[in-house]
């Protein structure tokens, strides 16, 4: 099997790294947590920026670092993207991917356009992927913020990295800019082989983006797995707080057109959404937060709320608050996490193997 092997440890000020990872080489691994759990300094170490004493590297059989052997970031096959897109200012966007597609070695395949090929990544694939054809004789100064960060990803895929790795993308963009961007993360996500380590403290990015979860705390990984089964992990509240929630891989079931509504099945049953203009047959996440769950021990009628079916209480887990508790359900291996006080579970008399049923008060639908 593909993967990424990364061990490093190494103690700093106040702050020691230290991390054993085994991760997928392909698709998005989202490295999340607080500011100041880990997550920049562990994505450094994988460029090469930073060289514990301890620290091994290898991207799937090739080694990039072990206790003998240190490749300099220069050597390592990388795109990197930092926080801030740091374009060249007096170079047009052509020419801030041309200097991208030259790192690897490339060379224009037009001279008169200087239109450069990265190996498999060639420059009009990208810059379709990206949006940004419109933008290939501006300057720097006069792109938006999602521009520029489009930009920036696209140089870094122009040098035909083996691996990309993000910094927080889009922490410094607006709400506005940042879900301009979020359709082309998904598209580079859906079209692209190379694996990816997107660090984020958001949770909306996260849920929308990632296929595999590290979650830092402290440097140290204190979880890590594919996506839907981390998240719904009932020890991680403590660290998601009002996050706390479970992603559902669906696909659009049903519209309907009189209350402008979708219904999307996932393998534990469905769900009724606002309809957000996707066709019958497309494939969705679902985004369902704990707090937005509550449960009953008969069936719901008289309710405003459109989405209930049975579950089975897996496991009761204390939450951030010593009145709240965490309930773990499944519907046919399906996980749903539901917040409620201590209370409401003693009066439900709530236990591993109840069998109840889950009313969803709102649904996020991430595309």
């Amino acid at each position: 099997m593909s993967e990424i092997l990364a061990r490093f440890r190494q103690s700093y000020p106040g702050f020691t790294l230290d991390v054993d990872l085994e991760l997928p080489s392909r698709g998005i691994t989202a490295l999340f947590g607080h500011s100041g759990s880990g997550k920049t300094t562990l994505l450094r170490c994988i460029a090469g920026l930073e060289r514990p004493s301890n620290g091994y590297l290898a991207i799937d059989g090739a080694l990039w670092q072990d206790g003998a052997k240190f490749l300099p970031t220069h050597r390592r096959p990388i795109g990197y993207v930092f926080q801030e897109a740091s374009l060249f200012p007096h170079l047009s966007v052509r020419g801030n991917l041309d200097y991208g597609a030259k790192r690897c070695g490339c060379r224009p395949a037009s001279p008169e356009k200087g239109i450069p090929f990265g190996h498999a990544n060639d420059f009009s694939r990208i810059v379709e992927l990206l949006g940004i054809g419109a933008l290939l004789d501006r300057k720097p100064e006069r792109l938006s913020g999602g521009e520029r960060q489009r930009v920036a990803i696209a140089r870094a895929l122009l040098t035909a990295p083996r691996l990309l790795l993000m910094d927080e993308p889009l922490a410094a963009l607006d709400l506005a800019r940042k879900n301009e961007i979020l359709p082309y993360l998904e598209r580079l996500h859906d079209e692209l082989e190379i694996p990816v380590f997107y660090v984020s403290h958001a949770p909306d990015e996260v849920a929308r983006l990632a296929d595999h979860l590290v979650v830092m705390d402290g440097g140290r990984a204190v979880a890590q797995g594919p996506l839907a089964e981390t998240l719904a992990r009932a020890d991680l509240p403590i660290r998601l707080g009002e996050d706390a929630g479970v992603v559902l891989d669906a696909t659009v079931a049903e519209i309907d057109k009189q209350w402008q509504l979708a219904r999307v099945e996932f393998p534990g049953g469905s769900l009724w959404v606002r309809d957000e203009g996707h066709p019958v047959g497309k494939h969705v996440r679902v985004r369902v937060l704990a707090r937005d769950v509550s449960l009953a021990r008969e069936e719901p009628s008289g309710t405003s709320i459109l989405n209930h079916f049975r579950v089975t209480v897996c496991e009761l887990a204390a939450d951030t608050h010593p009145a709240l508790l965490l309930a773990r359900t499944e519907t046919n291996g399906q996980s749903l996490l539901a917040r409620l006080t201590r209370r409401s579970a003693t009066t439900l008399n709530l236990a591993p193997g109840a069998e109840v049923w889950a009313q969803v008060k709102a649904v996020a639908l991430l595309g």
